[in-house]
């Protein structure tokens, strides 16, 4: 990508000083005509480099730009951050280029910058939902959390109860195109997804955050207390090996092999839900393929389901 490229000619020449289009291109592996070209789209775009001519010449920063990204506007700054911070939490590369970015950027620009850094994460790993695209109120909620502006919420409950609130927003996470806020609240952190926000109003108090907080940090503490909600329940059973992808796919993390092989040469499973019905529900379906070892709750419900299966699909009595 030729913005990554030209932030690694920006930083190589903060570095050096002074360089030749040849030594660039070395450096980047592109064509000395590549590198050329992109030392004049700096130049285009502001940013204070010039050619010197003729043996011992070379590109060079003016003078006082060395310790300076000049091409940068505080608001440049804040969208690259905005964009790069995400993939930072899964990456050490990503990591320490924005650590040397912020170092070459004006000091009036850094603390935004790296505000802007934390400001969202994205988890990939799935909570059963796809196919969400940005939800508008994204925007206005990032930018608060930048600026460390409380917001005044208005928000839908599961049963659709509307409540209001003032918060503190913290920063914003993608989970597999589900948005939510991470924000403090006079009762503590609290968890809002985007789709239930239903306005959202920035104000002018300053936000108040902990001193010690990180997005991807508190993120792992939302994602441990949630997923311990949703396996309160586990059941041990025991299943054809083949079938245990099926099981996996449909449990997700929440399936667990164990190593010790079961009687018969079955495969000896962990599944979790957040009650035994709901484990119930899900191998109702199996029949007989899956024995339920334990829990007795788990048993008793897939015993009524049958009892209720059976009540009302009696068997057809044989064509005679």
């Amino acid at each position: 990508m030729r913005a990554d490229r030209l932030v690694a000619v920006l930083l190589l020449m903060q570095s050096r000083g002074r360089a030749t289009a040849a030594e660039l291109a070395a450096e980047l592996e592109v064509s000395v005509a590549t590198a050329r070209r992109d030392l004049e789209a700096l130049a285009a775009a502001g940013v204070p480099v010039y050619a010197q001519p003729g043996r011992g010449g070379g590109w060079s920063l003016v003078g006082g730009a060395r310790t300076d990204l000049s091409g940068l506007t505080a608001t440049e700054a804040q969208a690259l951050f905005l964009l790069a911070g995400p993939a930072a939490a899964g990456s050490a590369d990503v990591r320490a280029a924005l650590r040397k970015l912020v170092r070459a950027l004006p000091a009036t620009f850094r603390a935004d910058a790296q505000a802007a850094a934390g400001a969202m994460l994205v988890d990939p790993a799935r909570w059963g939902e796809t196919g969400r695209d940005r939800p508008p109120i994204a925007g206005p909620l990032q930018a608060a959390v930048v600026a460390r502006r409380k917001v005044r919420l208005a928000y839908a409950a599961r049963d659709r109860t509307r409540t209001e609130r003032l918060v503190d927003p913290w920063g914003l996470v993608d989970k597999d195109g589900v948005w939510y806020l991470v924000a403090g609240t006079e009762h503590g952190r609290r968890t809002f997804r985007l789709d239930r926000v239903l306005s959202a109003e920035p104000t002018a108090l300053p936000a108040e955050r902990p001193d010690d907080f990180t997005l991807p940090g508190t993120w792992q503490q939302v994602v441990g207390e949630v997923e311990q909600r949703r396996a309160a329940t586990w059941a041990t059973v025991l299943i054809d090996p083949r079938h245990v992808p099926i099981l996996r796919d449909h449990f997700g993390r929440h399936c667990r092999p164990d190593d010790r092989p079961g009687p018969g040469g079955r495969a000896r499973v962990r599944l979790g839900a957040p009650t035994p019905l709901d484990i119930a529900r899900q191998l109702a379906g199996w029949g007989s393929a899956v024995e339920v070892l334990d829990p007795p709750q788990v048993r008793a419900e897939l015993a009524r389901i049958g009892a209720e299966l059976t009540g009302r699909y009696p068997p057809v009595p044989p064509v005679a």
